[in-house]
């Protein structure tokens, strides 16, 4: 009588299949680049006391530069309608770069300022009295229904009136000084030169609730 043949039981080692799985999931871990979206860079004021109320900062009209964005996404700026805001930077930096009413210490940062500065640099009595603290405020207020898009596209061309002054003080260019990261000494250096006695003063003023949801 013919003999039966054993099957033999066919298994996998799953142990060492584990493994791999485990080196191919570090593998990912440390070579995936995670994207992240840093969103705006502000620097936000201190958190304030609720029981003490805010320091009143008497600021004189014409040392406000005011930019409205209503929720159809059209520039007011100092009561003027703007198409567009390709000219909006340029009338941002007239308005900082102005000397109506300069003390001692601001008629020293104008004689500090370079010659090309200097020959932008206006002295209208009816504009802001001088570009340091408390002397030229650029505030942007918008509209529930303002696009993001639009308030960014703003606020952009804002900060590119100051960081061309910065950058012309140090002798480079607006995109190399807003490149500068601030890591090493030199970078810090010159960021701290640029901006020194002309501080970025934007106001965000809180939207209407006007437009939108």
């Amino acid at each position: 009588m013919a003999r039966k043949k054993g099957r033999m039981s066919q298994e996998v080692n799953a142990g060492s299949m584990a493994d791999i799985a485990f080196l191919l999931l570090i593998f990912f871990l440390v070579t995936t680049t995670i994207a992240s979206d840093k969103g705006i860079l502000n620097i936000l004021p201190p958190k304030q006391d609720p029981n003490v109320p805010p320091p009143e900062i008497p600021l004189n009209e014409r040392n406000i530069f005011n930019i409205l964005v209503n929720a159809n996404d059209q520039l007011l700026v100092e009561n003027e309608y703007l198409d567009n805001t390709e000219k909006l930077s340029d009338d941002v930096k007239a308005f900082i770069l102005n000397f109506g009413a300069p003390d001692e210490e601001a008629q020293a940062l104008f004689n500090s300022l370079p010659q090309s500065l200097k020959a932008q640099a206006n002295r209208d009595s009816k504009s802001s009295d001088h570009p340091m603290s408390g002397g030229a405020v650029v505030s942007i207020k918008t509209n529930r229904g303002t696009s993001y898009e639009k308030y960014l596209e703003v606020l952009d061309q804002v900060k590119r009136a100051y960081f061309e002054i910065y950058a012309e003080r140090v002798g480079i260019t607006a995109d190399q000084y807003r490149a500068l990261t601030g890591k090493t000494a030199a970078e810090k250096e010159l960021q701290d030169r640029g901006k020194e006695g002309i501080p970025m003063a934007i106001s965000i003023a809180e939207p209407d609730k006007i437009g939108g949801n």
